[in-house]
């Protein structure tokens, strides 16, 4: 009865770490999240040398260090999330080519 009681308390523990570890999971990837959103909204430094007719072509000192603050991983998958949009909403696919 005594090894049930010890299977049973283990058993117990680890469901109780495995809570904790997805806890602390989603807490990681939710604050990854947060943290991307941010590097992304410091980026608007750099729409005066993005937007279609822009004037200014070579980027701010501002810009340039805004870019170099974003995460490899988070403007990837934000250029990844951003080129799926038009399929999503059903749209026709984009072709930009070679327009600039």
């Amino acid at each position: 009865m005594e090894v049930i009681k010890s299977v049973a308390s283990l058993s117990s523990q680890a469901a109780a770490i495995l809570v904790l570890l997805t806890v602390a999971a989603v807490q990681t990837q939710t604050a990854k999240a947060q943290s991307c959103t941010t590097e992304l909204t410091n980026l608007n430094v750099c729409a005066p040398f993005v937007v279609p007719g822009a004037t200014q072509t070579n980027p701010s000192p501002d810009c340039c260090a805004a870019l170099q603050s974003v995460q490899h991983d988070c403007l990837c998958s934000t250029l990844s999330i951003a080129s799926r949009l038009p399929s999503q909403c059903n749209l026709p696919t984009l072709t930009c080519g070679n327009r600039w």
